[in-house]
């Protein structure tokens, strides 16, 4: 395959910082990156390149936003870390929006997994099996393991093979002119997980399952409906089995594992039911009038919270059809029944800024900050109603009252970037809007909104500076892309 060199810098073009961003150069040797102890790469470092990762996944894959998606995925997925072998371990859970039915992990505990696959999941123990298998692979450092054999000897090309290597799995258009790149440069990798990696992270998984009371013997029965669909896929088979390739011996193995846990009932949360509500909605392979079909026959059928789902479901189903005042008339209903289910204020919240009603909204949104704190996507969305009603220096006041780590998130920059150029003072928004493009893993767009702040007239010496330090950053980290391209 011929050398795609766009390909190659946007599978790269985020992680090549990390060399820059530790000062380490790119020709210093670790004799074994795969070193199961960490002693070769250090904590810090490892953050780093998680980071890195991330950037480059951002750029390529759709990832959800949604703040009652991202809020339960972090729940459910911080939960099973907590009892997980390594409880203080960082990780971060994102759903990328996918039919694929897939999941991975990346360095620095960075976890996707596919909407695909959490709506062909039949209960939320299921998805927790999975979830808690990738953990294990996190914790027991197969991501860098896996990749003793191809003799990897620096930073750089580990994080590019890790992320091309994802990308690929997920849009193949993109990632697999990455791979050839790099194989290009005679770095030769091993792509999937070993038998010995598999078996330690469904053993693994299986104990915190079991820790966070879910049901073990989810992870089986997950994997048994996964191969026995498999054979109706052919070719197409989920990429989940390519990369976890799953085997009746390894079923097996799981089940007799899981047996040896005692028996429980683990009923599904309601916030599993909503998500997948959800989803089911976003999903490409559906479509709407038999969603709303879907929706309609089941929201009388089962428990009361599973009636609830499906008429939540059927309200946002109606907000898409722009029935207003019938999806109003069902949140309303389910905030009355249910105040504590936040996702049915959620849904309020979203169709007053749909029906361009920026006070209920504005209301509403700061209601669901107040009351749940650590779930900032709900500040972001208060804030961008205030952009909306004109109320810029009150947005910037609140942007400033996020904590650091919610400020790295792509929609904090935005948001900056929005709120100086609403005030006029471009330089800031062109200094901010370089800041977003840069998270998102566009590094050719964050110097050319540099540059174009640059040339507003009235710079002091201090912001000069500043616009300076970030362009030759990002300007060093494109020669570092360029070297690495010349392998």
């Amino acid at each position: 395959m011929t050398l795609n060199k766009t390909s190659l810098t946007i599978a790269l073009s985020a992680l090549i910082i990390f060399n820059i961003k530790l000062g380490i150069a790119a020709d210093i040797i670790l004799p074994d990156l795969g070193d199961s102890t960490g002693r070769l790469i250090s904590p810090a470092q490892e953050a780093a390149l998680g980071d890195s990762f991330f950037r480059s996944i951002r750029n390529q894959l759709n990832i959800s936003y949604d703040p009652d998606i991202q809020a339960y995925i972090q729940t459910i997925g911080q939960n099973l870390v907590a009892h997980s072998d390594n409880p203080t371990q960082p990780f971060y859970f994102f759903v990328v929006e996918s039919d694929d039915i897939n999941a991975f992990a990346g360095p620095g505990g960075y976890i996707g997994i596919n909407s695909g696959l959490i709506l062909n999941s039949d209960s939320e123990s299921e998805l927790a099996s999975v979830m808690a298998h990738e953990i294990a692979h996190v914790t027991q450092r197969h991501i860098y393991r896996s990749y003793e054999a191809a003799k990897l000897m620096s930073i750089p090309a580990a994080a590019a093979m890790i992320a091309a290597i994802v990308i690929a799995t997920q849009a193949p258009e993109v990632g697999i002119g990455a791979l050839s790149a790099i194989q290009a440069g005679s770095i030769q990798m091993q792509i999937d997980f070993t038998r010995d990696n598999e078996q330690e992270a469904d053993r693994i998984g299986l104990q915190t399952l079991a820790r966070a009371e879910f049901d073990p013997r989810s992870m089986p029965a997950f994997f048994e409906k996964l191969q026995h669909a498999s054979r109706y896929y052919g070719a197409g088979a989920p990429e989940f089995l390519r990369t976890h390739p799953i085997t009746s011996s390894r079923i097996s193995d799981t089940r007799g594992r899981a047996e040896t846990f005692p028996y429980r009932q683990v009923p599904n949360s309601q916030d599993y039911r909503l998500a997948k509500a959800k989803l089911r909605l976003n999903s490409k392979q559906n479509n709407l009038a038999d969603v709303i079909t879907y929706f309609r026959n089941r929201s009388d059928q089962g428990t009361q919270q599973q009636r609830a789902a499906m008429q939540y479901g059927l309200g946002l189903a109606y907000v898409m059809q722009q029935k207003f005042t019938l999806a109003k008339r069902i949140f309303q209903q389910l905030v009355k029944q249910y105040p504590e289910q936040v996702q049915y204020l959620t849904a309020l919240a979203q169709l007053a800024v749909d029906q361009r009603d920026t006070e209920t909204a504005k209301k509403l949104y700061l209601q669901l900050y107040n009351k749940h704190p650590d779930n900032v996507q709900f500040k972001f969305e208060y804030i961008a109603i205030l952009l909306k009603s004109h109320k810029n220096k009150q947005a910037l006041q609140e942007l400033k009252l996020i904590d650091y780590h919610h400020q790295q998130y792509p929609q904090f920059f935005k948001l900056l970037a929005r709120a100086y150029g609403n005030l006029k003072q471009n330089i800031h928004s062109h200094r901010y809007m370089a800041e977003y493009y840069y998270v998102i893993g566009q590094t050719n767009a964050a110097i050319l909104q540099i540059k174009i702040a640059q040339k507003e007239k009235n710079i002091n010496f201090h912001l000069s500076a500043i616009l300076e330090d970030r362009l030759t950053f990002f300007a060093d980290e494109l020669q570092a892309l360029r070297e690495l391209e010349d392998l």
